[in-house]
């Protein structure tokens, strides 16, 4: 690869190809290699969020029913084996098709993907919490979550800024170049600090309490702010040069995820403060959390319905075929759903109770769908498979 990689935003069929399936080098395989992992790449963790998202949304449904907690934790269970399926593969692809790394590391839009590692790391650990320790008990759940929650937390923070950084320094980037994508090397902060939420009650009172909270607190500001900075490029582009390619339109959706997730995190922050924070700062992160959850839930719900509308849009037009980049319909929409339910949670409004649920029942069959597609295309299409235009 050349220093400087340049990218024009509506991509080509070779560049959506790209996306769709991480190939990045032209290469004849060698005799007797595997095909199937030269073309894994980040993006593939992607199915790990949005399984395991159906999971935990579920753990907090405002709607119980008997079943649905099982059936969460059966769903977690598959999260949890994909999860160590793909690292393990991951891996193997680092060792063995080296110069294939390094082109998803150079490429500009694969490289955005490298944030959904961090972010299946997190809510796989934040799974384990909710729902694994029901099968393996309190004390496994909190060293799984913690493990998996350091982990994912290191590697996102290290998008944060390793992606911006090549992004300025390594890429020219054309002016009409934003898209969704973009969201994924940002957002897992904000997942840590959400799911970092989760682990505050259970650390030693005092000092470990309040730095771990304010850590938490630190990362959603480090996230939100990047992420409003880019959502509004974002916007700008849609209003400048009009929807994307087709094959990059469910990214739109990704813009979903770190306003959900914000008010995820805000909402379960507010929950961790009393445990860890003086009254007074416990009683106005409480108070921040419903203001600006209430302001942002409103802002995803207009995002929503334009995503949905651009997206009907082209499936009219007989142009949204299938590809990796459907996964995008799963996770953002269930970081709405978790948001919806800790509005809820605090203000005991009906309505944040009616959207959680109808919102879950849309991901259920998001999921149902993409999920469906993507072992299709593993074992008879040609998501595992190269083609001759990204072989």
């Amino acid at each position: 690869m050349t220093a400087t990689v340049t990218f024009r935003p509506t991509p080509s069929r070779r560049l959506v190809g790209e996306l769709e399936r991480g190939a990045t080098r032209r290469r004849e395989p060698r005799r007797g290699e595997p095909r199937s992992l030269r073309h894994l790449g980040p993006n593939w963790f992607a199915a790990v969020m949005g399984t395991v998202i159906v999971a935990n949304a579920a753990a907090t449904l405002p709607l119980r029913f008997p079943g649905l907690r099982g059936a969460a934790t059966v769903v977690w269970v598959l999260a949890a084996v994909l999860l160590v399926a793909l690292t393990v593969a991951f891996v193997v692809h680092w060792v063995r098709y080296p110069e294939n790394s390094r082109g998803h590391w150079d490429h500009p839009v694969m490289a955005q993907f490298y944030g959904a590692p961090p972010m299946a790391l997190l809510t796989v650990g934040a799974g384990t919490l909710l729902l694994g320790r029901d099968l393996i008990g309190l004390d496994a759940a909190l060293t799984v979550d913690w493990v998996l929650w350091s982990v994912g937390t290191a590697l996102g923070l290290m998008t944060a800024f390793a992606i911006p950084y090549r992004m300025f320094t390594h890429h020219h980037i054309e002016p009409d170049a934003a898209f969704g994508g973009w969201l994924m090397p940002v957002v897992p902060p904000m997942v840590s600090a959400g799911m970092g939420a989760l682990l505050v009650p259970h650390l030693p009172e005092g000092q470990p309490r309040l730095t771990m909270i304010l850590l938490c607190l630190a990362m959603f500001g480090l996230s939100l702010i990047a992420a409003m900075v880019t959502i509004t490029m974002i916007w700008s582009r849609l209003v400048h040069y009009r929807i994307p390619h087709a094959g990059m339109v469910p990214t739109l959706w990704i813009v979903l995820g770190p306003l959900g997730q914000s008010v995820t995190a805000a909402g379960l922050l507010a929950n961790a403060g009393p445990s860890a924070l003086p009254d007074l700062y416990a009683k106005g992160l409480t108070v921040f959390s419903v203001i600006f959850g209430v302001v942002t839930w409103g802002f995803a719900m207009l995002w929503l319905a334009l995503a949905a509308a651009v997206t009907v849009k082209t499936a009219r037009a007989g142009e949204l075929k299938f590809n990796l980049t459907w996964w995008g319909f799963t996770f953002p929409l269930g970081t709405c759903i978790t948001g919806s339910t800790v509005l809820y949670g605090h203000t005991g409004a009906d309505i944040f109770a009616v959207a959680a649920v109808t919102l879950y029942a849309g991901l259920v069959a998001a999921w149902a769908v993409v999920a469906t597609r993507t072992i299709r295309g593993v074992l008879t299409g040609p998501l595992l498979r190269p083609t001759p235009a990204t072989a």
